[in-house]
């Protein structure tokens, strides 16, 4: 045949477990054995683990159990890849599956060579003299990919063992299952050492954030034993060689960067700093939200990525915070994309100061801005805030920064704007118009259970409370400076992951669950802060002191006061999932008393338009 297997191929992985990326690999073509079909999927369960596409690899003479990366599984479904064709493996790594006392190849990288083969590729002993009879004595001792690997390590000296250990893998082909690697990265973030008490005892925990020099991130935590070795050996802006660490899937309700999982070092993970090396600078990775998509990320912990062009840039303004009185510079910028959308992000601190200042000195010629890292509030209906570890590039040298100034050039230069907030939030310049739009009654909204699945849906709707559960949490601690959750610590004080620092007081804000009805019929609204206030009528503080009273009669006639009085609410309709059941979750962005003679006068234009 004219495309055929490597002959020895498998004893040249087995003597090579680990090559070098950088490293020359002799021709590794072997031929795929046993891959079955399950479904629409290649699939096979080791232990509680579920691995995709796991097969055999075999050379004619031996055999190798392996796994194809994850990102190789399309070839196999587009029958690139089939059981009884062959493939050259241009990079592995030999690795234990958990579990399992046995070696496995995890395929990286890979080619097709051939379509199937009529039947398994088998190396045939041939002997020239016929009177020579092939003992059994004199074939080769199987052994195991566990014994070869370790008889070969204990005979290799330490610098060729330490050689085979370098070899680094980028942050993007990590997954859960492999347990050798070792990845060099920057520490671009580094979080405070935070103490904690739970029902399992005390500790302390704290995290960083690593990037490659690809510019991919992830985020690795560390608890007790581990947070006190490596707290003082984490330095920002250094690299380090990092291995032994664990990997799992993300909780994306507290992650900060774009990676599909989280890191975990324990006391047994190895940290070296790259030493009298050339350090590299991390290729800043941008994942663009266009700007009329921002809705769904109001209020959310995600941080996420926009790319515009300057249309507005403010003078710097000094605000002065309540917590400490410090007074700390702002600047607004207002940024437009192709979508024909503006939206307004803050700058604040060095950012405001000296790129601001830069950004308004060149506002004539509309330069473009890539942003990494913003925080998406319902200010103003949605805007945008910087971060302490937000990046701003201008003019970036990006197919996405040229396209958007040939747009701008070509037809965006002379298009009218609109800004996001107007068509998202209660807050127009018109006044109080948004509450009076799009007015239904709730049975519309919890009679259509599809609502809000592709996007949150915005409606005004006139109801009044008709039943609040007094036994339910209706407040949380909050930062004075940022009004986002605090967890109370060892002695005294709050700590505030967003502000990243702990302060001696904190303030209540609500956070509640009410029935709304209106002619129609009756929904659950949530509903927080500034909101519920109108609703209840005092400050979350207030209505706790009430609470704590001995007698609780204040506390109830606070409540029942708040029930049946007419509101106007703008609410904001989307799905949210619960224990694996998707539910219809009706917010209220805004709430305002009712205005008799506006509602009389939408009663008579509802009714000229039935006469009509």
């Amino acid at each position: 045949m004219a495309k055929t297997v490597s002959p020895g191929a498998i004893s040249s992985i087995m003597s090579n477990p680990n090559p070098d990326s950088s490293a020359v690999l002799p021709e590794i073509v072997v031929q795929v054995l046993d891959l079955k079909p399950a479904g629409n999927r290649y699939t096979y369960i080791v232990g509680d683990l579920l691995f995709s596409d796991f097969f055999n690899v075999s050379d004619g003479k031996s055999k190798l159990k392996a796994i194809l990366q994850s990102s190789l599984s399309s070839e196999v479904v587009n029958g690139n890849i089939q059981s009884l064709g062959l493939i050259r493996v241009t990079d592995y790594t030999l690795n234990d599956i958990p579990n399992k006392n046995e070696k496995y190849l995890i395929v990286t990288k890979c080619e097709a060579v051939s379509p199937p083969l009529e039947a398994e590729y088998k190396v045939e002993v041939k002997s020239e003299n016929a009177g020579i009879v092939l003992k059994p004595k004199q074939e080769v001792i199987t052994k195991s990919a566990a014994q070869i690997i370790h008889e070969q390590n204990r005979n290799m000296a330490p610098a060729a063992r330490m050689s085979m250990t370098r070899r680094v893998h980028p942050l993007a082909s990590l997954n859960p299952y492999q347990g050798n690697w070792t990845i060099k990265v920057r520490l671009t973030a580094k979080g405070t050492m935070r103490h904690y008490k739970n029902a399992r005892g005390e500790g302390c925990v704290f995290n960083v954030e690593l990037t490659d020099e690809d510019g991919t991130q992830i985020q690795a935590t560390m608890f007790n034993e581990a947070a006190r070795k490596f707290f003082d050996m984490f330095e920002m802006g250094k690299v380090y060689y990092i291995s032994r660490g664990s990997l799992k899937v993300a909780n994306k309700q507290f992650k900060t960067v774009q990676n599909d999982y989280e890191m975990t070092l324990n006391e047994n993970s190895l940290v070296e700093e790259a030493v009298n090396e050339v350090a590299f600078i991390p290729e800043t990775k941008f994942n663009f939200i266009p700007i009329d998509q921002l809705g769904p990320y109001v209020q959310q912990k995600e941080l996420i990525d926009v790319i515009g062009v300057v249309q507005n840039v403010s003078p710097t303004m000094s605000i002065r915070r309540k917590i400490d009185n410090e007074t700390v510079p702002k600047r607004d910028i207002t940024i437009a994309d192709d979508t024909k959308k503006t939206v307004v992000v803050s700058l604040w601190g060095g950012l405001a100061t000296d790129l601001g200042q830069k950004l308004l000195d060149m506002a004539d010629d509309s330069p473009v801005v890539a942003i990494k890292s913003l925080r998406v509030s319902d200010f103003q209906g949605v805007s945008l805030s910087t971060v302490s570890k937000s990046i701003v590039e201008i003019n970036p040298d990006s197919p996405d920064s040229q396209k958007l100034k040939s747009w701008y050039s070509s037809e965006g230069k002379e298009t009218s704007m609109q800004s996001l907030g107007s068509t998202l939030s209660p807050s127009m310049k018109s006044g109080g118009r948004s509450l009076y739009a799009d007015r239904v009654t709730l049975d519309h909204i919890t009679s259509n259970p599809s609502l809000g699945e592709d996007k949150p849906v915005f409606y005004s709707a006139r109801a009044c409370m008709s039943l609040i559960k007094t036994d339910q949490t209706m407040y949380y601690r909050a930062c004075k400076t940022c009004n986002k959750k605090v967890t109370e610590e060892l002695g005294s004080g709050y700590w505030c992951q967003a502000c990243q620092k702990t302060e001696s007081d904190c303030s209540l804000r609500y956070i509640l669950s009410a029935k709304f009805s209106d002619a129609s019929g009756g929904a659950w609204f949530s509903l927080f802060s500034d909101e519920a206030e109108k609703i209840i009528g005092c400050p979350a503080d207030e209505l706790d002191k009430m609470k704590s009273q001995d007698d609780v009669s204040d506390y109830q006639t606070q409540l029942k006061k708040a029930t049946w009085v007419p509101h106007v609410f703008r609410l904001m309709v989307a799905p949210r999932e619960y224990n694996n059941e998707k539910r219809q979750r009706i917010t209220v962005k805004s709430v305002s008393p009712v205005d008799f003679a506006a509602e009389s006068k939408l009663l008579l234009e509802e009714i000229s338009s039935m006469k009509a």
